[in-house]
């Protein structure tokens, strides 16, 4: 059986640097951070006391008070980038068969906050279990493609797919294999998260995940700096119009990008630290350019998990050194986490989304955030410090790696006839 071409044709996104594609890029290039005071709840007494939160969003003036109130933020956000990416596409759904048209979605945690709100009213009552009829549905993790299918009347492929950081990356293989294997001819793809919360931010603090930088926040995501301390936990949602190749270009579609492949693998390592060597990553990688049948010298751009933690960015530099020997030293690589924080099980849809616009308009978006170099990274490796580079890319990668040692990555190719 001859494996369907997959191509992007309409891009959603809401982060904590843009509420829509368009700010999201002009933010990117213009190495804007996210970062900045919690607003969300009163974080004063809290270890760390900012993230990077998505701002003047208004789930009301969105989705109406009602079915707004039947969903935790995390739904809200992915129904907004959903549409947003759906408008884009030009998609007609009248026009398409919708049992071939399927949302496919990631999201790590799910209705973090639903479940806390619903337990501290529980803990704050007499004892009456008074709970929400609306706290299941809110809080799994599910909801969001379920929702997104439930207002298009989409009928194919719907599921969430959960491997912590990695959720969105994963969510978008799997729908590109739905539609390489002729089980659907557009899918609705990303993820979510919307854990900028008490329960959120005090689990990562206790774990000592996060940086603890509260005087200057817009400068502690760090990626690959000596002085990196953790990183920045962000929020929002992305989301492409994955579709087959044929079918996009009958309908007249503008198209992206082509998704060339995906690979997957497990560090089977540790709970929350990667293989200290990359091993994970460095089969994650070969795998991910052996399924799209490229050569490691093709790669042009590497959007980097790049956390600002101290181990992930040690362990990845020396993964890309490993897969890419020489030609490492020719490539582009960056973190945007630099700049959005780290969405958790959204990061890697809008990084995803950073590749294939960095693709569409020959340039690189900054690592942001670099004062130091460490001493355990290679300096002659090209991060893309500070300002944005243009280059003409053909290829770009996009890694997530996540806490049980999950490690996805995607790859995106300019578009060929």
């Amino acid at each position: 059986m001859e494996l369907k071409r997959v191509v992007v044709t309409g891009l959603g996104a809401l982060t904590p640097i843009g509420n829509t594609v368009n700010e999201y890029w002009e933010a990117l290039l213009a190495g804007k951070s996210g970062a900045a005071p919690i607003t969300h709840f009163d974080a004063s007494k809290f270890k760390t006391q900012f993230a990077a939160e998505v701002k003047n969003f208004d789930a009301v003036a969105f989705l109406g008070r009602k079915e707004s109130r039947k969903m935790d933020k995390f739904t809200q956000y992915a129904m907004v980038a959903a549409d947003e990416a759906i408008l884009d596409s030009g998609l007609d759904f009248d026009k398409e068969d919708r049992g071939r048209i399927g949302v496919i979605w990631g999201a790590g945690i799910g209705g973090l906050e639903t479940f806390q709100n619903e337990v501290l009213n529980f803990a704050e009552g007499d004892g009456t279990p008074r709970f929400n009829p609306f706290f299941i549905p809110k809080m799994i993790a599910d909801m969001a493609p379920g929702q997104i299918s439930i207002k298009h009347g989409l009928r194919g492929p719907n599921f969430t797919t959960v491997s912590a950081c990695a959720s969105a990356a994963n969510a978008l293989i799997d729908a590109m294999n739905y539609i390489r294997l002729d089980q659907a001819d557009i899918i609705v793809s990303g993820g979510s998260e919307a854990a900028v919360t008490i329960a959120g931010m005090g689990g990562f603090n206790a774990m000592h995940a996060l940086s603890t930088r509260n005087d200057s926040p817009e400068t502690a995501s760090r990626p690959f700096d000596k002085d990196r301390d953790g990183f920045v936990l962000g929020e929002g949602a992305g989301a492409l119009i994955l579709e087959e190749y044929e079918h996009a270009k009958a309908r007249g579609a503008t198209i992206y990008a082509e998704l060339i492949g995906g690979g997957l693998s497990a560090d089977a390592h540790h709970v929350t630290a990667p293989h200290p060597e990359g091993l994970g990553a460095i089969s994650v990688m070969k795998s991910c350019l052996q399924n799209a049948g490229i050569s490691p010298e093709e790669v042009d751009a590497i959007n980097m998990h790049g956390t600002s933690t101290p181990l992930g960015d040690i362990a990845e530099s020396k993964a890309i050194k490993e897969v890419f020997g020489e030609h490492a030293y020719t490539i582009n690589i960056n973190s945007t986490k630099s700049m959005t924080g780290h969405l958790l099980g959204a990061a890697g849809v809008i990084e995803a989304i950073a590749s294939i616009l960095a693709i569409k308009h020959g340039i690189i978006p900054p690592t942001i955030n670099h004062f130091t170099d460490d001493d355990g990274i290679d300096p002659k490796l090209n991060f893309t410090f500070n300002k944005p580079q243009k280059r003409d890319i053909q290829v770009a990668m996009s890694n997530t790696f996540g806490f049980g040692g999950h490690n996805a990555c995607v790859v995106f190719r300019k578009m060929k006839d």
